[in-house]
């Protein structure tokens, strides 16, 4: 427990940090940054995707200058391109390149983590590539494990664009509003008691998502159909 409460005091220090930087930066710098990251973290490089998302678009709801509709957009191209560029190396690459990604990578690509993907993928098909998008582990290893996996490219198409649509603009949408709804809320409070109660949000969802993965009952695994 208290190791969870370090990763997420660390998450929202880095979430103020980076809406820090963010704040001293062009809007065209800004949705260039927060396409790439994300379009990286989609491919497979272990990046901090989804806390560049919400401070930009914490940000966004604070600063006239950046568009949420542009960089909801931008996350969404961001997150559908790399998913398909990690799907590619994934299909050429195969088995040996997990492997290498385990060297170079091994907190985020350890064998354990890759078999939990993998079961994932064998369970729900491509909807693994869908729901993965809301899932840290699984947005890094959704493209390129389901090249390896020879999953079928219009599936993998249909559900990466989908889940990337939803989850980057959704994500958007929501922390936007959160920053409009609370900045007359927290005015007196300046900018900490705002990054508070968007990490407030976070952790809560953390939680629930935890308690959910614990609660969903183990089924057989069925291959994901070509």
């Amino acid at each position: 427990m208290r190791h969870a409460r370090t990763r997420e005091a660390n998450a929202e220090g880095l979430a103020l940090h980076v809406q820090e930087w963010l704040d001293t930066v062009p809007a065209v710098a800004v949705y260039v940054v927060v396409g790439l990251v994300i379009g990286l973290e989609s491919l497979g490089i272990p990046l901090p995707g989804e806390i560049i998302l919400v401070s930009a678009a914490l940000l966004s709801s604070q600063h006239g200058g950046i568009d949420p509709v542009i960089l909801g957009a931008t996350a969404s191209a961001g997150a559908v391109i790399g998913d398909s560029i990690g799907y590619a190396i994934g299909r050429k690459g195969g088995r040996p390149l997990l492997a290498w990604l385990g060297r170079k990578f091994p907190k985020h690509f350890s064998e354990g983590h890759i078999a939990t993907a993998e079961r994932s993928f064998q369970k729900w098909g491509m909807w693994a590539v869908f729901f993965g998008r809301f899932v840290a582990l699984l947005r890094i290893f959704a493209g390129p494990l389901a090249g390896v996996l020879r999953m079928p490219y219009w599936k993998f198409l249909i559900a990466n664009v989908l889940g990337g649509i939803v989850w980057a603009g959704g994500t958007t949408a929501v922390i936007y509003y959160v920053g409009v709804v609370a900045e007359s809320w927290l005015k007196r409070f300046s900018w900490l008691g705002l990054v508070a109660a968007v990490g407030i949000g976070v952790a809560s969802m953390v939680i629930v998502k935890r308690r959910a993965s614990r609660a969903r009952p183990e089924t057989e695994p069925v291959p994901a159909g070509d």
